[in-house]
């Protein structure tokens, strides 16, 4: 595979193999800051309450990746367990 961008993965809808079930479309990466490398794709959670929160994000380990195709991301996961959003810090502007 060549070049992968991540404004072209965030275009690609993840499903899993294992069951078809569509967990929806990239919105984040994990990384490594040590080594540089991606360690999970981040997948925004549902939607409840009316479409006014989420539940918590779907972290999908780089080692489940399957096949990166031309509109979908196959991913084989048995047993996805959402994660909460780490809480960012506000930087305070000088």
């Amino acid at each position: 595979m060549g070049k992968c961008y991540f404004y072209t993965l965030r275009e690609k809808e993840v499903i899993n193999v294992c069951d078809g079930r569509r967990f929806g479309y990239v919105c984040d990466l994990e990384i490594d800051p040590v080594c540089g490398t991606v360690c999970a794709l981040i997948v925004p959670g549902e939607f409840k309450y009316f479409g006014l929160s989420r539940t918590s994000d779907y972290v999908i380990p780089w080692s489940c990746i399957e096949q990166i195709g031309g509109d979908i991301i196959l991913v084989r996961v048995t047993n996805l367990i959402p994660r909460e959003k780490p809480q960012h810090s506000k930087r305070k502007s000088k």
